[in-house]
């Protein structure tokens, strides 16, 4: 399971990094040979090659936009310092480098894989927008505007990545309609849906649930252990079984998804018979905290 696969950080970095691998073949493969631009801060460079390809008279050939991707995200670099903490940037630098690096070495196609212009935007879209949620999953970045997106999550209740990235693209997409026409931008902004929904599936500390925990011990060790081990406040309750009349306590508790089979495990530990009903999806207001990894 990933999440299995995610607990041993340096297992982590190695999944993070394949997925950029497989981030760059869904832009290289499937937006590039149509014309289209991605969108955030790629988005960005790549407009900007174009302008300077054309300004300079440069072979159409010549694709440079992994450079300025990787020079453009030493400020935001910087804001990860500050904002996110000193491992997440350190996992994101590694991340930035080879998504530029695969970027620059993934060839696109000669003729693009499938002719529609249509398709191409939606399995381009799910292809990037599933390796980016993984990135996130493992707690890194490919840098961009992905970080900006992670530190409003963190600070703004109901925010999350996806949205950020809507709000960007819709400007930059407004730009490309302008430079390049309305088909362009129209396909594009297809794409970019297609990633952001995506994204948010993907990246599993945005999909928030309540967890009712129905147990029959009434040891207080259980709510104490997922509080220390999770972070994660604790409600209960006292229960009595309808049809054994027996006494039970129900345990409330609210994490992302990503948390819940550290939860499942916490509670099996005290109490393998423990019941559980989860409800993916929830809308959690007040001081609910968002973690990154």
């Amino acid at each position: 399971m990933l999440h299995k696969a995610i607990q041993n950080r340096w297992c982590r970095l190695a999944l993070a990094v394949a997925a950029t691998l497989l981030y760059a073949i869904g832009v290289n493969w499937f937006i590039v040979p149509m014309g289209l631009y991605t969108g955030g801060l790629l988005g960005f460079c790549q407009v900007a090659r174009t302008l300077i390809v054309e300004a300079l008279g440069l072979s159409p050939n010549v694709d440079f936009s992994g450079v300025l991707y990787l020079a453009a995200n030493v400020p935001i670099l910087l804001l990860a310092w500050q904002a996110l903490g000193r491992g997440f940037l350190v996992r994101t630098a590694v991340c930035t480098v080879t998504s530029s690096l695969f970027l620059s070495l993934v060839p696109p196609p000669a003729a693009p894989l499938v002719e529609e212009t249509l398709t191409n935007c939606v399995l381009g879209g799910i292809l990037v927008g599933f390796s980016l949620g993984i990135v996130l999953t493992c707690g890194c970045s490919t840098g961009g505007l992905d970080i900006l997106g992670l530190w409003l999550a963190k600070k703004g209740k109901g925010f999350s990545v996806g949205r950020f990235s809507l709000s960007f693209n819709a400007l930059l997409y407004t730009l490309c309609a302008v430079l390049f026409g309305l088909r362009a931008a129209i396909y594009s902004i297809i794409y970019t849906v297609f990633c952001a929904l995506f994204i948010d599936r993907g990246h599993q500390q945005n999909i928030t649930e309540q967890v009712l925990i129905f147990t029959k011990d009434e040891d207080p060790e259980l709510p104490r252990n997922i509080m220390a081990r999770l972070g994660r406040g604790v409600t209960y309750w006292e229960g009595k079984g309808a049809y054994t009349g027996e006494d039970l306590r129900v345990l409330c508790v609210c994490v992302s998804k990503f948390e819940e089979a550290d939860l499942y495990g916490v509670v099996h530990e005290l109490d393998p018979n423990a019941f559980f009903i989860t409800q993916e999806g929830v809308t959690i207001h007040g001081n609910f905290i968002r973690k990154l990894s």
